[in-house]
């Protein structure tokens, strides 16, 4: 089931995949990482004016990991905004997502984020370092098959 926005991304010859609809009616877009700039700005110039939120996750071991942005566009007053979500996924090997903080200033923290725990580097985010963890730190701690440096269980503690 697509909604309105789907169509107008198809009307205007915008490529994405619907993913439907979340639990509360917000509707999930799918975009490829290279076209996901230029359909940012369109978005922005469309309405969608507040970034509520970014954030990244780890789709499998060995799999993709998906940035995964959450606009919105006031339109007809504050108690009745409009939301919609997108997915971006990039490939393990070389996880790499245009930043939009030249559109959205507020996604500078979150990207960083996102880079610090997952290593997803976002191309041309004007200060993309590590924010949570230490800049001698090995690894992206949130991707499902990091192993912990030094890391022993203990069995049977109590």
């Amino acid at each position: 089931m697509k909604g309105y926005l789907s169509v107008w991304l198809v009307k205007h010859g915008l490529i994405h995949r619907s993913l439907g609809f979340d639990y509360q009616g917000i509707e999930t877009f799918q975009i490829k990482a290279e076209d996901w700039h230029s359909i940012a700005v369109i978005l922005y110039v469309y309405g969608y004016n507040y970034l509520r939120s970014q954030c990244a996750y780890d789709v499998a071991p060995g799999g993709l990991v998906a940035s995964v942005y959450h606009l919105t566009r006031i339109k007809y007053g504050v108690d009745q905004p409009e939301e919609v979500c997108i997915k971006v996924f990039a490939t393990r090997r070389d996880p790499r997502i245009p930043s939009v903080f030249c559109i959205w200033k507020s996604v500078d923290f979150q990207e960083r984020e996102s880079y610090d725990m997952l290593g997803i580097s976002y191309h041309n985010h004007p200060r993309l370092k590590r924010i949570l963890m230490p800049d001698s730190w090995i690894g992206w701690p949130l991707r499902k098959d990091y192993i912990a440096p030094n890391f022993y269980e203990i069995q049977d503690a109590h």
